[in-house]
């Protein structure tokens, strides 16, 4: 079995033939069906190597029948050096036999996933009838969320505020021809925040931050804090979440990463496939203030997998790569090292033969046939002529 091979344009091509309103509705779709399947999987907080530049990071989880992991790295100043701040691929696998069927990259997909998420949980914890949305951060996440909010829950004003006055330049260069949608330029949060139903904060820095202080939240706002991501990074006063109802994920992982890690072990959260299923209210009142703490979590890259495999399959795309060997006998590994003396040089692929073989070496080994009793042992400069390596041995 070969494995499909998703590089990002391939990922780009796909949302361009579905359009990406679609893409949004299809991606939401995929996580809201696997969210609510919560008790079928194997599930653990995603495994975080934090250094002072940044953090790497592992997200598996599976089900009985696939198992999937991200790789997905957050280096806020890697902008400096022409790299993003976040970069990604993922696999998905069969629990069965453990072949991976698919290697995508996971860079754009992951902001895609991130955006669905987002609109999925305000679909049930913003006020019915939000129109109006304040994006604080303009960064690579941004652009993505504005659109998911837009075609998923109808919001036609977004009203943009970052530190960086080219980042919004950036947002308003790619969306300012989206028919219905409406960009506001602010000075600052405060005013971006003023008379939104719903505020986004897609922050990069990683650090403990107060983009949004209580006075800024309104009766019947629902705050979508998506910046605050890992241990030592929030967005959040502890003010605002004291006076929300909050929603995370998977809440072992939030108590580390989320904003409520600087909430006590018994602050109240409530995980939102619980809301999905029924077993949990979402919004309960107009006037009530929720808040999503999202950080990220390995299902919705599973559901983005499933997603990417099935699309990628109807349509054609990506390539097959020969990532696991395709072997007559699948107890003979050596037999790939095309080694064997058995194989005629002439049927030996040089290319293939590992790299790291020197070159003399190599040379020797392409040239090796069973009757040439010294060829394993002999450097080529100083072995016997044919016809001593042919005479029996004595």
């Amino acid at each position: 079995m070969t494995t499909r091979l998703l590089l990002t344009a391939d990922v780009a091509r796909l949302v361009r033939h579905d359009g990406i309103a679609e893409s949004f509705r299809a991606l939401a779709g995929h996580i809201a069906a696997d969210y609510v399947r919560w008790a079928e999987f194997d599930k653990t907080p995603r495994v975080a190597n934090h250094s002072d530049d940044g953090v790497i990071e592992l997200m598996p989880i599976s089900d009985a029948a696939l198992y999937s992991f991200k790789y997905v790295n957050g280096h806020p100043k890697n902008h400096r050096v022409g790299l993003p701040t976040v970069m990604a691929f993922g696999v998905l696998a069969d629990v069965a036999t453990g072949t991976p069927r698919l290697l995508s990259e996971l860079t754009l997909s992951t902001a895609l996933r991130t955006a669905a998420t987002s609109a999925l949980a305000a679909q049930r914890l913003a006020r019915p009838g939000s129109r109006v949305m304040a994006l604080i951060g303009n960064g690579a996440q941004s652009e993505f969320q504005a659109l998911a909010f837009h075609h998923l829950l109808g919001i036609s004003e977004i009203r943009l505020f970052d530190v960086d006055p080219a980042a919004t330049d950036k947002l308003v260069r790619h969306l300012s021809g989206i028919t219905g949608l409406t960009l506001v330029r602010c000075r600052d949060t405060a005013e971006a925040v003023r008379g939104a139903d719903i505020v986004t904060t897609v922050t990069a820095d990683k650090r403990n931050a107060t983009i949004l202080t209580p006075e800024m939240i309104a009766p019947g706002m629902h705050v979508n804090g998506v910046g605050g991501d890992c241990p030592g990074k929030t967005e959040l006063h502890r003010g605002v979440l004291e006076r929300a109802s909050v929603f995370v994920e998977y809440e072992p992982q939030s108590r580390v990463e989320g904003d409520v890690q600087q909430m006590p072990a018994d602050f109240p959260v409530t995980e939102f496939w619980r809301v999905l299923r029924g077993e949990a209210p979402g919004r309960r009142s107009d006037d009530e203030i929720t808040v999503f703490d999202s950080v990220g979590f390995a299902l919705e890259d599973f559901a983005t997998l499933r997603w990417l495999d099935e699309r990628a399959q109807a349509l054609g795309l990506g390539q097959p790569l020969a990532l696991v060997p395709a072997m007559d006998d699948p107890k003979d590994l050596f037999g790939e090292l095309a080694l064997t003396t058995g194989t005629p040089a002439d049927q030996v692929d040089e290319a293939a033969l590992p790299v790291a073989i020197p070159a003399g070496l190599r040379a020797a080994l392409l040239h090796c046939a069973p009757h040439r009793k010294d060829a394993w042992t002999t450097p080529p400069s100083s072995r016997k002529s044919d016809e001593a390596l042919v005479a029996p041995a004595t």
